[in-house]
């Protein structure tokens, strides 16, 4: 698969996609005769789980220690699952600050909605 259609699969840029490469977030893709890049389904995932980190929030620099581990083979387990689990804890207090900050809008936001038909702003 080329460039462009990982591109378009995942909606996201071709230079995003060298970036990810350059920078070490998922493997270098081999490329065809022609020198144009072809994707396989195991690069695939890879782009799969780069996008899914990324939105996440994960940095570039945990993605790329987890593949440099992964390219040293199966010792790197124990490694690679306590920096999975590190940023899986990073996570969960991101969501709880994240439910906190969404139940004080719920407040704010209700008040306001009693202001709009009342026309009046209470607070109590």
């Amino acid at each position: 698969m080329t460039i462009k259609q990982v591109s378009e699969i995942y909606n996201i840029s071709q230079d995003t996609l060298r970036y990810y490469e350059k920078v070490g977030m998922i493997p270098t893709v081999n490329r065809n005769k022609s020198g144009i890049r072809d994707y396989t389904e195991q690069d695939l995932d890879w782009v799969q789980t780069a996008i899914c980190m990324r939105s996440a929030g994960l940095p570039v620099d945990v993605l790329v220690e987890y593949l440099k581990l992964y390219k040293q083979g199966d010792e790197t387990f124990e490694q690679r699952l306590q920096l999975l689990k590190n940023q899986y804890d990073k996570l969960l207090k991101q969501r709880e600050q994240i439910n906190q900050t969404l139940q004080k809008l719920d407040y704010k936001i209700s008040r306001y909605e009693i202001a709009v038909k009342t026309g009046k702003l209470s607070w109590e």
